[in-house]
């Protein structure tokens, strides 16, 4: 190896080996990193855990509207987020009326079917009259049960921007259930709080400003839009039009799931080692360089989705199976070109160049055609679908990266040494091949 090639191999042999250690062991120089293959977010059909579909069962039989549907979600998040439960998927299926709800087992749910049932019951919101002395830790009313409305009172709740401070506040449209009971509270309770609660937890506490009579009230303090749009629709959704009826429900051991995980990780290790193999029957020395940049692909993208916290499931982790297999594709269309250029008498340097410049092109275009399948099955999948997507855009994209660059620099470097110029370590061997070698040799 000459000079500056020399040195770059010798950074990409050390990179590569320094990723490797952090991925498989979490840990650089005695410091802990974020970014081990332990840290990856299992999903339900790993972890264990509980899928259920929710059907919005509504007095006229219609399919319920995106918004309710969205106001059903909203309860149910905040229901998991009262109980801890952060690691858990929510969608809406507006097409079909139903909601997805995927709660995995862990520290904080070892029923995660209880844990369901909790989070679907019927939901109450209320407006309270509170005890200024009586707060929770966090410093938040506790429910005195002095009920001034109930969310089924309400007839609209949105967010409005007041036109001469420019605040950002919820307005609020009350039903004629509810004008003259509000209007008895704020003549009552003037300069005090009235506390919304969802269930037994406060949502928020706005002082009484004026006294009421029409129904149309405004909330305002410290809100962003986005902080807003949170409380109109969870005041909203104290009034649904629907009960959620769970129709569909699957359930996952945490032992099947681990089962499942490591025969997915052994078909993983399977296929890199029969991809490493070929390789090097195939492609020799080149196949070996590849093997090393189809290392550096496996480990970046573990890392990449250890850091990003994307939740793997098992068709995620048959998208890095299938990775695996396709982060030498790159490598194959360029090493093929090498060959045809050093059988049509070409130095190896001269072949190695051209090789590359020649390939780019379709190598390009062979990952972006996957590269775009992959955004399409995200933009319309759900839940195992993403994760696929996910990890097949992923590893489509870090492929290039290893294939173009890596490998690249890797392969300059060795053909400066004289050891690595015969041309049977390029995968053919003729006569002509025999005397090329020789020339290139006493080069």
């Amino acid at each position: 190896m000459k000079g500056n090639n020399g040195l770059k191999f010798v950074l990409v042999i050390i990179s590569i080996a320094v990723l490797t250690w952090i991925c498989l062991s979490g840990t650089f120089g005695g410091d802990k990193i974020y970014g081990s293959v332990n840290n990856i977010k299992l999903g339900i059909d790993i972890k264990g855990g509980v899928d259920a579909r929710l059907y919005a069962v509504t007095k006229t039989g219609v399919t319920a509207s995106r918004a309710d549907l969205e106001n059903a979600k909203i309860i149910i998040e905040k229901r998991l987020d009262y109980q801890q439960i952060y690691d858990r998927v929510v969608a809406v299926n507006t097409t079909n009326g139903y909601l997805v709800v995927q709660i995995p087992y862990g520290d904080k749910t070892k029923d995660p079917v209880k844990t369901l049932t909790n989070a679907v019951k019927t939901a109450l919101l209320t407006f309270q009259e509170v005890d200024e002395n009586k707060k929770d830790a966090n410093g938040d009313y506790l429910p005195t049960g002095k009920i001034i409305l109930y969310g089924k009172d309400v007839q609209d709740a949105k967010v409005q921007t007041e036109p001469d401070s420019g605040k950002i506040g919820v307005a609020l449209t009350l039903k004629p259930s509810g004008t003259k009971a509000f209007a008895d509270a704020t003549s009552r309770l003037m300069n005090k709080p009235i506390a919304i609660f969802m269930d037994d937890h406060m949502e928020a506490a706005p002082t009484v400003e004026a006294h009421i009579t029409d129904g149309v009230a405004s909330i305002t303090g410290n809100y962003t839009a986005a902080t807003a749009g949170d409380l109109a629709a969870t005041i909203k959704s104290g009034s649904l039009p629907f009960k959620l009826e769970t129709k569909q429900i699957s359930t996952i051991s945490p032992t099947l799931g681990e089962s499942s995980l490591n025969v997915s990780v052994t078909a993983a290790l399977f296929a890199l080692v029969l991809v490493w193999i070929f390789m090097l029957i195939m492609y020799r020395l080149p196949g070996m360089l590849a093997n090393i940049a189809l290392l550096a692909h496996t480990v970046l993208q573990l890392l990449f989705i250890s850091m990003t916290g994307i939740t793997v499931t098992l068709p995620g982790i048959a998208g890095i199976i299938l990775t695996i297999g396709m982060g030498v594709d790159a490598n194959i269309i360029i090493f093929a070109r090498i060959k045809e250029e050093l059988r049509n008498g070409k130095t190896l340097r001269a072949a190695v160049d051209v090789g590359f410049k020649k390939a780019f092109t379709a190598v390009l275009d062979a990952n972006m055609t996957t590269l775009i399948s992959a955004v399409v099955l995200y933009g319309f999948g759900t839940g195992p679908i993403k994760s696929f997507a996910l990890t097949l855009g992923l590893g489509v994209a870090l492929s290039f990266l290893t294939a173009v660059v890596v490998s690249r620099i890797m392969l300059k470097s060795v053909v400066n040494v004289n050891i690595a110029k015969h041309h049977w370590l390029y995968g053919i061997s003729t006569p002509k091949d025999k005397e090329n070698d020789t020339k290139e040799a006493k080069a």
